[in-house]
């Protein structure tokens, strides 16, 4: 993402049903994996391999949130999925904190990576440095640009994980980074040299959204976008360590108002592709491609593959080997409607499907992706010690509207009788709330209505509820009997911004536990069908 003048754009896409073919090559570059060299085609037909299935829309067309393996929703946005010693990796842009482009107190949210053996289980892995240091906030947080787009190669020579990120407060538009370890933690180099816009003053728009590629012999290369000439695409050559530009450069790649390249080959073709037009946050701008026989080109005219980018903004392209060969990812950032904030944004993933001459065919947009991965295996979400209730991560969509009048309630059966020691209720705040949640228990009758007093309430600090969906847990200790209903509420008194949560309405019982107030709690009403994001946890007596 990058601040743009179209930056409110908002195109209508529709999502197409047609699922589309996916045609392997039998290579499997060095981008995103740690070898350097080419991947013999897998010959092997016994291999049936791991399969897994990515799913972006459910049946009627909504976006799918992707959750973690603790059942909170995936806050990495504008980055890749890379491969790095058989475990795949997601890098991206964090806005849990609450970072707003353009609102100058807005603070720094940081890079976050999620870890995953079948592309579907991810494992939040943390930050790949610490982004909460004034050095960091001063350098990113919305009084500035912005920092976004993290990627990550793996250097054979050096055997260093080497990260780029893009950011607007020194001349080069972007800060270089050093790991052993793909998940970081990451420390800071010298400052790279790249060879466009190199005597533009500090600070400004000179170069903003990248890529970074590894050529089949090791030779690494970055794409990133010229601000100067009106959002031109350049590539130009890594030194040997991947930390700095070499001054080896082809300008003017696109005719301009274009954003977002990633570059991959495949059968001895280059491919660029990139967001056309540029338009930050929008969701729904097109994707194009061209193509050449080196990386620094010369590339061929534009070809436009998707109007909409499947209701997104492209991100990246990154190859994935499966037992017929090789696919390549292609990814979008399903943008919120063009918020400040995106830390409700989800992701469009999915192959690329290529004709026989080598040409990218116009992407249709698929609900899910079913992979014969050549190397993965089962994930599965965390265990949780003395679970109780657990509404899953199956279908979920965000909601926003608990404050000063609207109260929220989801009712469960307790499973057995003891301490009821936990409950967790994945929720988040928009515009900037003016008190706190508060979450309580009530008993409930047999349509799951709270009845009575509380038998327990407490307040959640703003600060403890992240602008992304993730867990608030707190600790009732109260003793539940096995069978009987409880309703767990949300509210707030808060006059300014809310709180939110997630749902689906597809509870396979009418009453599903769920009810909704909007008078403050004084009467509530069920919705059918519904049910709210939680789980429980209780310990029996031993």
């Amino acid at each position: 993402m990058t601040g743009t003048s179209n930056f409110f754009q908002k195109l209508v896409f529709s999502i197409g049903l047609i699922s589309m073919s996916i045609v392997s090559s039998s290579d499997l570059q060095a981008q995103s994996g740690k070898s350097g060299t080419k991947t013999k085609k897998n010959t092997h037909t016994t291999n049936k391999g791991y399969q897994t299935k990515i799913q972006n829309f459910n049946k009627a067309g909504e976006q799918v949130t992707r959750f973690s393996t603790m059942g909170e929703a995936i806050d990495a946005h504008d980055g890749e999925i890379a491969f790095f010693e058989g475990v795949y990796y997601l890098y991206g842009t964090s806005y849990g904190c609450g970072f707003e482009w353009g609102k100058k107190e807005a603070p720094f949210c940081g890079f976050k990576t999620y870890s995953s053996t079948d592309l579907v289980h991810w494992t939040d892995r943390g930050m790949l440095f610490d982004p909460k240091t004034p050095v960091w906030q001063s350098r990113c947080d919305g009084s500035t640009y912005g920092c976004f787009r993290p990627h990550v190669i793996f250097n054979k020579k050096t055997s260093n994980y080497v990260l780029w990120i893009n950011v607007y407060d020194n001349v080069s538009g972007f800060r270089v980074f050093t790991s052993k370890s793909p998940v970081g933690p990451f420390t800071e180099v010298v400052e790279p040299k790249l060879a466009v816009n190199s005597d533009a003053p500090a600070a400004g728009l000179n170069n903003g959204d990248h890529d970074t590629f590894v050529d089949h012999d090791g030779t690494g290369y970055i794409a990133y976008t010229d601000w100067r000439t009106k959002g031109t695409i350049v590539i130009e050559k890594l030194s040997d360590d991947y930390l700095t530009g070499t001054g080896e450069v082809t300008k003017n790649i696109t005719p301009g108002k274009t954003e977002a390249p990633s570059v991959f080959e495949r059968n001895g073709i280059y491919y660029l592709t990139y967001s056309d037009p540029n338009c930050g946050y929008c969701a729904g701008t097109g994707t194009s491609y061209r193509t050449a026989k080196t990386p620094l080109g010369p590339w061929s005219e534009g070809i436009q593959i998707s109007s909409n980018s499947c209701g997104g903004q492209p991100s990246f392209v990154s190859p994935i080997q499966l037992t017929s060969g090789t696919v390549y990812i292609y990814g979008s950032d399903l943008w919120n409607d063009a918020a400040k904030n995106e830390a409700l944004a989800n992701f469009y993933w999915a192959p690329l499907a290529f004709a026989e001459d080598g040409s990218i065919l116009p992407m249709s947009c698929q609900n899910e992706a079913e992979l014969s991965l050549a190397k993965g295996s089962k994930g599965k979400q965390e265990d949780i010690k003395d679970l109780d209730n657990d509404a899953g991560v199956k279908n979920f969509k965000t909601y926003e509207d608990i404050s000063q009048d609207i109260q929220r309630g989801q009712g469960f059966n307790a499973t057995r009788t003891g301490i009821l020691n936990g409950i967790s209720v994945t929720t988040f705040q928009n515009g900037y709330p003016d008190a706190d949640l508060v979450i309580m228990l009530y008993a409930a009758d047999d349509a799951y209505l709270p009845k009575g007093k509380p038998l327990y309430s407490t307040n959640i600090s703003r600060d403890r509820v992240s602008w992304s969906p993730s867990n608030v847990t707190v600790n009732p200790n109260i003793s539940v009997s096995k069978g009987s209903k409880y309703t767990i509420v949300l509210k707030s008194s808060s006059k300014k911004g809310i709180y939110g949560f997630m749902y689906h309405d597809e509870g396979t019982e009418q009453n599903s536990g769920a009810s909704y107030s909007s008078d403050q709690g004084r009467n509530y009403v069920i919705e059918k069908n519904r049910r709210i994001k939680f789980r429980t946890t209780i310990k029996t007596r031993s």
